[in-house]
């Protein structure tokens, strides 16, 4: 297969098309990874995959979203991500490319999607709570660092040693990180509970970008508060509240009319015009303009009332 481009979407990212961009990168190294949400870009093309955008499923034509209505589904049922989907069809020739055994590689791949895609695919779609997906595919920071650590059958002078510098790098990523990430939570509860005075009693809090908001709307106690919306690059934002940080569930979910629709299905079924998509678990919907996002959300408060 020529590949020239592989294209996801611009923008905040998760697991799921990061995940994917590690096994397409190494497949195919001399494509060039676009982050995009451009009709042109997004949309299926000769000599490029595109994944976690787009919304469509056809492997034929090199797409691979997941967010759409019907969502493509495992044999059992249980919800694809992107990874998912990029795995099940990449998966084997990345385990040849990182030379494993050809005896070993449906083993190998089959063990590795039920123990460490599997579970990314669930979060990614709401179906499993984050502080159960970690330990599920053993990805809590502890055991991941241990993970690059040499083989018991790996040798040569200073192995461990080299292993170590490299693990330096992963760890100083995640510590630096994780401070900075404090730091601008503090940051960002001053600028939650300045909105949250000024939405007084009105169910919808408005903030002036996107940033974390769940802990200071529990230490306001504005347990009256449903949904958030909030601005992006191009479009706007509508979410949810979830109930707590390590759970899914959210104080009130988007109406079920909604879900994976876009565009003109979407503003038909909502009745907005500018509802340009919303996300089949219904944590998050968009819309083109604030207008637009404020009116989708009145109607999700209407329809919890």
């Amino acid at each position: 297969m020529s590949i020239t481009h592989l294209v996801t979407h611009s923008g905040g990212f998760h697991a799921d098309e990061l995940l994917s961009s590690v096994v397409l990168t190494r497949l195919f190294p001399a494509a060039k990874l676009i982050r995009s949400r451009d009709p042109e870009w997004i949309s299926p093309g000769a000599e490029r995959i595109v994944y976690d955008v787009g919304r469509a499923y056809d492997p034929a034509k090199g797409i691979f979203d997941h967010h759409q209505r019907p969502n493509p589904l495992r044999e059992d049922g249980q919800p694809y991500s992107s990874f998912g989907l990029i795995w099940n069809h990449f998966g084997h020739d990345y385990l040849r490319a990182l030379e494993m055994p050809e005896a070993d590689v449906e083993s190998l791949h089959r063990a590795f999607d039920q123990g460490f895609v599997l579970p990314i695919d669930l979060m990614d779609n709401g179906a499993l709570e984050p502080s159960v997906a970690g330990p599920l595919a053993g990805m809590t920071l502890p055991v991941l660092l241990e993970t690059l650590k040499p083989t018991f059958d790996e040798r040569g002078p200073d192995l461990d040693d080299r292993a170590f510098l490299r693990a330096l790098d992963v760890a100083r990523t995640f510590v630096e990180a994780a401070v900075r990430g404090k730091a601008a939570k503090r940051r960002a509860q001053a600028i939650v509970l300045a909105a949250i005075e000024s939405a007084g009693t009105s169910r919808i809090l408005e903030l002036p970008m996107g940033m974390p908001f769940r802990a200071a709307i529990e230490k306001s106690g504005a347990d009256h508060l449903l949904f958030v919306i909030h601005p992006r690059d191009n479009d706007w934002a509508l979410t949810t509240i979830r109930k707590s940080g390590d759970t899914f569930e959210s104080r009130a979910d988007l109406p079920e009319a909604w879900a994976g629709l876009t565009d003109a299905a979407l503003e038909a079924a909502c009745g907005v015009a500018g509802a340009r998509f919303c996300h089949n678990a219904r944590f998050i919907a968009v819309a083109s303009t604030r207008e637009a996002v404020l009116c989708m959300a009145e109607r999700a408060v209407a329809e919890v009332s």
